[in-house]
């Protein structure tokens, strides 16, 4: 009976110690809420209880200070501590095992303490939320319309009720129509949670086609769950354009990832297309000399670690440079002797990308390399909530056309693109008439092997930098050449882009493996029709 008597006052006495904490902690929190300086709030985070610091937050965010917006920043990533000793509030930053700690009211710097010395103020993810909620609250005033935009769509993705009044006050007084747009949509998803069902049919209405995925789920949980059948059927009407949309930007996409495959086949074959045209040989190690214009564009950023922007642009003349050097070299030294020897040539230059291989495993390691990316390369170009490009892709596919049409010109308008066309047509009607086509058949290996090399750098912004670097491109090079028209270089230009199109398209559903056999026995049918290629080079034929 003891024993009972004495769990029975232990109990009430928890009992009413609890009342009296529970007292204690409103009592707190409506004094934390009486507070009216950023003085007078932040001490109190070094002693207040886990259900007393959103009311502290909420109150540091109601301040007119500019100090609450890097506060609460900081308290979002868990940088707000209290020292343990002083009960100080102070920001922290983890150095090694210590704290690097500054004064969270005067920014003084406390210098380094051992982690034992502080303790991080409590941060759940409830309050985390609620932290980020009225950080968009508070740029919802910011002068900058794109942050006031990133505020709006912030919470419109959170579809937080309690920002509702908010974003129609901000309404009344805002001029920029896109963030007047972000927030007519917030305020509609908030109505299609309205009990009023004209309320949702006309956010229905407004809404329809918005790819949004905060309205999207909504929009597919009313065509399922809503009461009103014919709101439900509404939503399902709305679903279904939102879809369509999906499908459409889906296809942009597909055929952005389409031309920029296609881009980067353009820029591995395009020197091969050159090469093979002209002189009819087959350089089984032009992959290895893109390999070398991606270890050059490795080696000048080591050179100018501090200026990777800078560093890009040296890297194109420098491989066109290396790599139409090596080109040079081995047109010189090997493949002038074996002209009209296919056979050979082919083992020639296979053995010649061997030791090419060999010689960057002997240099830099067989361990890949990888090259930085510029920073006006990183990123990507967010159009709308499903449509996305990558700026590095993007900035390719733009220097790829630039380079086909530099090359065009040359081709064209200098004396050596009219010796390589005539060359190339009629080699020896050209030596009738004083063509030198053993130095044409130099300059041409060389500008094809240059090329590679500028092939290199761009195939360096996309992937890691590694001996085998070229032979992903070389079988995917041939056949560009040999589908568009050997020698043509508008049929290597279209035959890049439709086999680039092509595998993207055949992807989703066939794997990438499969799409690339797929595209291989095409082509292997296609020239048993057309055996020179979309464009046959037209001259060639009074040659033979």
């Amino acid at each position: 009976m003891q024993r009972i008597a004495l769990i029975l006052a232990t109990a009430f006495y928890l009992f009413g110690l609890s009342g009296v904490l529970s007292k204690v902690e409103a009592q707190t929190l409506e004094d934390a809420q009486a507070l009216s300086s950023f003085e007078e709030i932040v001490p109190i985070f070094a002693t207040a209880s886990r259900n007393e610091i959103p009311a502290l937050v909420e109150s540091i965010a109601n301040l007119e200070d500019p100090r609450k917006k890097p506060f609460l920043e900081n308290m979002l990533e868990g940088r707000i501590y209290f020292t343990r000793e002083e009960e100080r509030v102070v920001k922290a930053i983890r150095v090694d095992d210590q704290f690097q700690i500054s004064d969270a009211l005067s920014g003084e710097d406390l210098g380094l303490v051992a982690t034992r010395a502080v303790a991080r103020v409590s941060v759940n993810n409830s309050l985390r939320r609620g932290i980020r909620l009225l950080l968009a609250s508070i740029d919802l005033e910011h002068e900058d319309p794109e942050i006031r935009l990133s505020a709006v769509e912030y919470m419109v993705d959170q579809a937080a009720a309690e920002s509702h009044e908010q974003l129609i006050q901000l309404q009344i007084r805002e001029d920029d129509q896109s963030v007047i747009q972000a927030i007519e949509e917030g305020l509609a998803l908030v109505d299609l949670s309205s009990e009023d069902a004209s309320r949702r049919s006309r956010a229905l209405d407004k809404l329809s086609g918005n790819l949004n995925n905060a309205i999207r789920n909504t929009i597919a949980r009313m065509a399922e769950n809503d009461p009103d059948p014919e709101i439900q059927a509404q939503a399902q009407q709305a679903l279904f354009s939102i879809q369509s949309k999906v499908e459409l930007y889906g296809y942009v996409q597909t055929l952005f990832f389409g031309l920029s495959l296609g881009s980067v086949l353009l820029l591995a074959a395009i020197g091969l297309a050159i090469t093979f045209g002209v002189m009819g040989v087959i350089n089984m190690a032009h992959g290895e000399l893109i390999m070398l214009g991606a270890y050059t564009t490795y080696v000048v950023q080591q050179t100018f670690p501090n200026s990777i922007e800078a560093s890009l642009f040296i890297a194109i003349p420098a491989a066109f440079v290396v790599s139409g050097s090596f080109g040079i070299a081995i047109e010189r030294s090997i493949i002038r002797f074996l002209y009209g020897r296919p056979l050979e040539t082919l083992l020639a230059t296979f053995g010649i990308s061997l030791i090419l291989q060999q010689l960057v495993r002997t240099v830099f390691s067989p361990q890949n390399r990888q090259v930085s990316i510029p920073q006006w390369m990183s990123g990507q170009w967010q159009f709308n909530e499903v449509l996305a490009l990558t700026y590095n892709r993007l900035y390719i596919l733009i220097f790829c056309l630039i380079l086909f049409a530099l090359l065009l010109l040359i081709l064209k308008k200098t004396r050596l693109g009219i010796e390589v066309r005539a060359v190339s047509q009629n080699r020896s009607m050209a030596k009738a008439i004083g063509v030198r086509s053993g130095w044409v058949d130099a300059l041409t290996f060389g500008l094809g092997s240059g090329i590679a090399g500028i092939a290199g750098v761009a195939l360096s912004q996309l992937t890691n930098v590694g001996p085998n670097l070229g032979q992903a491109y070389i079988v995917d090079s041939f056949m560009v050449v040999v589908f568009g028209g050997v020698g043509n270089l508008w049929g290597t230009f279209y035959g890049a882009f439709i086999l680039g199109i092509s595998n993207k398209i055949m992807e989703p559903w066939a794997g990438a493996v499969v799409a690339k056999i797929l595209i291989l026995v095409f082509i292997i049918l296609f020239i048993q029709r057309q055996p020179r290629g979309l464009f046959p080079q037209k001259g060639r034929g009074l040659e033979d």
